[in-house]
């Protein structure tokens, strides 16, 4: 159980940082849908704190707008559940909308935030994947001499593995900027060991644009979660893609040579299979929405 002495809603970051400054040991929380379930037992057990920052209030936050015509600011305290309902922003970063129906339920994805994903650093982070394929970087504040300074970094160096981030103490993650990928097929793949409320064992982003005569990728992007301590982006394999005409024989060779990045301690053999297979997978189904159709060959037995 989670229990604490003050329960602190600053509407500025000027007011978060003086009550940072006045409660040492705070914890701050946007929508606290990571935050409550680990303090049960059999994780934290009970936590009590001289004080929860609610940060959910500070405007600044919240929201997204376009950086010139190929980036997006957002706010890092936005809901999952405006890339879901959001049609502007759905248009912009569709990838973002996949991810939100596979993300918990409908009241969870109106508490959790972007920001959040990404600060608690679960392997299974639904986000990461997608944000890391979209060249997201974060931007963090602190306050030193009354002035509020900011650095900005790129999601791929942030986490550095469960739970673990380069968020330094007294610091709040204020917003993200990323692509924006409006032409691009898209698909977002989660398996899991429950059907309710399902936490990744694998979880896949696949983002693909082809030429104007639909027979070569012009870009593609593929990034992976929940088979290691962080979120990977598959560089090698868009690497062997870009320029190239999708057939299905290509398709699965590449998806062949992915068994290895699965770096979790357990279920690896289940972990590898399933990757292989979303890669292929993944790949066909994103490359359809783009406008380009791989007929995939039946697998031959033996195949992982």
């Amino acid at each position: 159980m989670l229990t604490f002495d003050h329960y602190l809603t600053p509407t500025t970051l000027d007011e978060a940082f003086d009550v940072l400054d006045r409660n040492p040991g705070a914890r701050i929380l946007a929508g606290a849908t990571d935050l409550l379930p680990w303090a049960r037992e059999g994780r934290a057990g009970d936590v009590h704190l001289s004080a929860v920052v609610d940060i959910s209030r500070i405007t600044q936050l919240s929201g997204w707008a376009m950086q010139g015509q190929d980036r997006i600011t957002m706010g890092a305290a936005t809901p999952i559940a405006d890339f879901e309902h959001d049609a502007q922003l759905r248009k912009q970063v569709p990838i973002l909308a996949e991810c939100a129906v596979w993300f918990a339920d409908d009241q969870l994805r109106q508490q959790a935030t972007v920001g959040g994903n990404l600060v608690n650093a679960s392997p299974a982070g639904d986000t990461q994947p997608a944000l890391l394929a979209m060249n997201t970087h974060v931007t963090l504040a602190r306050r030193e001499m009354g002035k509020i300074l900011e650095r900005t970094l790129p999601l791929s160096e942030f986490i550095l593995g469960p739970s673990k981030t380069l968020l330094q103490p007294g610091e709040i993650m204020t917003r993200l900027e990323m692509d924006a990928l409006p032409t691009y097929g898209v698909t977002f793949k989660k398996v899991g060991d429950r059907r309710s409320m399902l936490i990744s064992n694998v979880c896949m982003a696949t983002m693909v644009r082809v030429d104007a005569a639909k027979r070569k990728i012009e870009d593609v992007r593929v990034a992976i979660g929940a088979v290691g301590p962080t979120p990977e982006r598959l560089g090698d394999i868009e690497d062997l893609l870009i320029g190239a005409e999708p057939t299905a024989a290509l398709l699965r060779r590449v998806a062949g040579g992915v068994a290895d990045r699965v770096r979790s301690r357990t279920r690896r053999t289940y972990r590898r299979e399933v990757l292989c297979n979303f890669v292929e997978r993944s790949l066909v189904v994103a490359l359809g929405h783009a406008g380009l159709v791989v007929i995939r060959q039946p697998k031959e037995i033996g195949h992982v």
